[in-house]
């Protein structure tokens, strides 16, 4: 069984690393356990820092350097961040036991004793606080001296031209290097195979054995029922809709990472615990589990997104035949990518010649563009299946990324035809790695548009009791879904930039460290604008826009209705807190964001002339609203005349205000028409309306029998106050006529148009059924001359005037 166990770990070890992930240090002792290490001190940290001072010979040491460097300033920082309390409580002891006595006084000795030593520990620790600050900013020069040193070794290392595989010399040379970099494969060889023996003695091989059995049980078996687990999960808890499918992907790559990096790294462990292994053998251990980390990686996103036994669970819109079609591929994928970066971890390991490493460099070029041109293959021929299922035609950037991926790939050949192999070689990585990390994002945007849709839109569960508990309007919730999505499209945008200019098989790690880079933020301007600002900012914001609708809330609904104070009033004052909120939140957020009060006032100066004639009527509207809110000449209620527009005020809003006529249409007039112009108030000072009815009768009428009928017929309408009392008056004579004036009195000017109406259908009837005639107007017939309108004589006219307050 032991030549078994050998072989099986050999082909393990195969699969070394995938782009270029070095192993980190082992800090377990032969025994498999770990010590944990006490914080180091400032001093240690600074010599530490001393021995990391020298250059880098090459990318793979700059880049450990900048790796042991960042962790120095990280630890730097924690230091200054876990001290700096200590300093202000020692301050504030030393500041309770007061300054030193004058010359002369006498003070407790202890209390003597007690200042001086605080002063002691105050000083010691102020100075390692200091040194640790000075230390942080060395580190960050450090770091920018490496990150540019590797930034001119890479171009260097690009622009390299090799001996080309077409000519000899390229031949020649690996031949001639072949016999030393044999020797140090064997070497490494030997040192697996020497910890392979050691690990299966017999009294140890059943344990290796079971190791072994458990961890390839645990990485096949353990994901076949973690994704039908998942699946069964997914359809019971989550609801239907497009979330269940994104998270079902999510999921089903985080089971196969998490288990085979729990097969893998516990099998590695098991050989560490049961035979002493050589710093070389480490690493290839290391590097082999890190490779099965990958290929989990790849194998377990490719099922997610095919998911050809569950169609209707699919994200991307792929057809069934398409999906069948390509179902091995994120098999051939991983493979192929953890084959074509063996030979350059192993030359890592082995410190292989100039020759091995240009030999890689080809390989690994002619390897992953063989590879793309299968998977372009595969995916030709099924746009015609796409078109046969219905789907839409593909877009147009999608056949223009198809050429330039295949210019790519040609550009690629005719660089290792050149000798330019170091460059092809990286080509053709970032072209592969592009291909992984966009499929991974692709997932990741998925994910993000269809959380917020499923739980803060209106069409939601949770979005629906928001708009219960809050008020808020579907249309609100829709909006504020879109948002948040768009802003996590951004962020997982930037970090996707950043994954894709790290290299191949980069961990997420190495992923958010890269991005720590962008932490201090990036100056547009006289403005810096940092990533945590910006997340801080949009923070403030939605809770300050959330606690100032809740206090608006409180304010209709529990406080304001327990005061004296009209309906109006109340709307007005709510209106108000509200703009005056919204400015304190707006303030804030420019806080946050990093904008002080003295910028916003810089840009107000700036924006002054484009205010004094662009802007100019919406401020003037904007003040007279304040004005109206503030003065109260117009309240939310009031029936108001404008011109010839008489209304209900509904609203007044921060420019305009809005009228609701008598045929229910809205009237919108600016603010500054209230102010500006005369208006008139209906209710300012009471809310009565006023019914006014002029009669035209004729002189022989009895005006006294007019009088008690129409007094009469005011009184016995229900919409006439009894106080003040209905009155009529006779105004005069007029063209031979008597002029009656009625005025009657009802609760509401809004009352008072149906109430007239009402008025004169019983005024009329009553008259008439008294025999009092209405004044009739005075008809005048002209009749045309025999000769035509021009020759027309003087006679009988007709024409037709009505009489002066004669009701039409």
């Amino acid at each position: 069984m032991s030549w078994t166990l050998r072989l099986a770990t050999f082909c393990l070890a195969a699969l070394l690393t995938c782009g270029g992930a070095m192993a980190q240090p082992d800090s377990s002792n032969n025994s498999g356990t770990t010590t944990a290490a006490p914080a180091p001190t400032v001093a240690e940290l600074r010599a530490q820092f001393t021995k990391l001072t020298a250059s880098a010979e090459t990318d793979e040491d700059a880049r450990k350097l900048l790796a042991q460097i960042n962790d120095i300033g990280v630890q730097a920082d924690k230091f200054v961040t876990a001290r700096t309390g200590e300093l202000a409580d020692l301050n504030a002891r030393l500041g309770e036991l007061g300054n030193p006595p004058a010359a002369g006084a006498t003070e407790d000795p202890d209390i003597t004793r007690q200042r001086a030593r605080l002063t002691k520990e105050r000083n010691a620790l102020d100075a390692d606080i200091r040194l640790a600050r000075l230390l942080s900013v060395d580190v960050r020069q450090r770091g920018t001296d490496l990150v540019s040193q590797r930034r001119a070794l890479f171009e260097a290392q690009l622009t390299e031209r090799a001996a080309s595989p077409l000519t000899g010399e390229f031949w020649s040379d690996l031949k001639e290097a072949w016999p030393d970099d044999l020797e140090r494969l064997k070497a490494m060889a030997s040192a697996v195979n020497d910890g392979l023996l050691t690990a299966t003695q017999p009294e140890t091989r059943l344990q290796v054995i079971a190791a072994l059995i458990a961890a390839l049980l645990l990485a096949v078996l353990g994901n076949w029922a973690a994704e039908h687990a998942l699946t069964r999960l997914a359809a019971r808890f989550l609801p239907a809709g497009r979330l269940r499918r994104s998270v079902l992907v999510i999921s089903i790559v985080a089971s196969h990472v998490l288990l085979v990096a729990v097969a893998a790294h516990g099998f590695v462990q098991v050989l560490k615990e049961y035979a002493t292994w050589e710093p070389q053998a480490r690493r290839v251990l290391q590097s082999t589990a890190q490779a099965m980390v990958f290929m989990a990686f790849v194998i377990g996103l490719g099922r997610g997104l095919l998911a050809t036994r569950r169609p209707s669970w699919r994200l991307p819109p792929i057809p069934d035949a398409m999906a069948t079609r390509l179902a091995a591929l994120p098999w051939l994928v991983a493979l192929v990518a953890a084959l074509a970066w063996t030979p350059a971890e192993v030359n890592a390991l082995i410190d292989a010649s100039f020759a091995a490493v240009v030999a890689t460099h080809v390989l690994t070029a002619l390897m992953l563009t063989a590879l793309v041109a299968s998977v372009l293959y595969l995916v030709k021929p099924l746009r015609a299946d796409a078109q046969e299922a219905g789907l839409p035609e593909r877009p147009m950037w999608v056949g223009l990324l198809v050429a330039l991926i295949g210019a790519l790939m040609i550009a690629i050949w005719v660089l290792v035809a050149l000798g330019y192999v170091a460059l092809a070689s990286f080509l053709a990585s970032q072209l592969t790695w592009s291909g992984i990390v966009a499929a991974a994002f692709y997932v990741l945007f998925k994910f993000a548009d269809d959380v917020f849709m499923a739980t803060v839109s209106s069409r939601s569960a949770f979005g629906q009791r928001l708009q219960k508990s809050f008020n808020l309007a579907p249309q609100t919730l829709d909006q504020a879904a879109t948002v948040l999505s768009a802003l996590s499209r951004v962020a997982l945008f930037f970090y996707m930039l950043i994954a894709l200019a790290a290299p191949l098989g980069t961990g997420p790690g190495e992923v958010f460290q890269r991005s720590g880079k962008f932490g201090t933020g990036v100056k547009v301007g006289e403005f810096q604008l940092v990533p945590g600002a910006i997340l801080s900012a949009v923070g403030v914001a939605v809770i300050g826009f959330i606690v100032l609708r809740v206090f608006k809330r409180w304010l209709e609904r529990s406080y304001l209705p327990n005061t004296q104070l009209e309906p109006g009033m109340q709307s007005s004052i709510t209106t108000l807190l509200g703009y005056v909120g919204g400015i304190l939140v707006i303030a804030f957020t420019l806080s946050a964001l990093g904008i002080g009060i003295e910028r916003i006032a810089w840009v107000a100066s700036a924006l002054s002339v484009g205010i004094g004639f662009g802007l100019q009527a919406i401020v003037q509207n904007f003040i007279s609203g304040l004005i109206l809110l503030a003065e109260q000449p117009v309240k939310v209620g009031d029936w108001v005349v404008l011109g010839t527009a008489e209304g209900d005020v509904r609203r007044i809003n921060v420019r305009a205000t809005e009228i609701q006529l008598g045929d229910r249409s809205t009237l919108i007039v600016p603010n500054s028409e209230f102010i500006t112009k005369t208006v008139r108030n209906m209710t300012l000072a009471n809310a009565e309306g006023r019914v006014l009815i002029r009669l035209p009768m004729p002189l022989t009428t009895d005006a006294q029998r007019v009088r008690e009928l129409i007094l009469a017929a005011c009184r016995s309408h229900e919409g006439v106050l009894e106080t003040p009392a209905p009155s009529l008056t006779l105004e005069g004579i007029e063209n031979g006529l008597l002029i009656f004036q009625a005025i009657a009195y009802v609760a509401s000017p809004r009352l008072a148009g149906g109430v007239r109406s009402d008025l004169l259908f019983v005024i009329l009837d009553e008259l008439q059924k008294a025999s009092l005639p209405m004044a009739t107007p005075t008809t005048f017939m002209m009749a045309p001359s025999p000769a035509g309108p021009a020759a027309a004589a003087p006679g009988p006219a007709t024409s037709s005037s009505p009489i002066p307050g004669m009701p039409t």
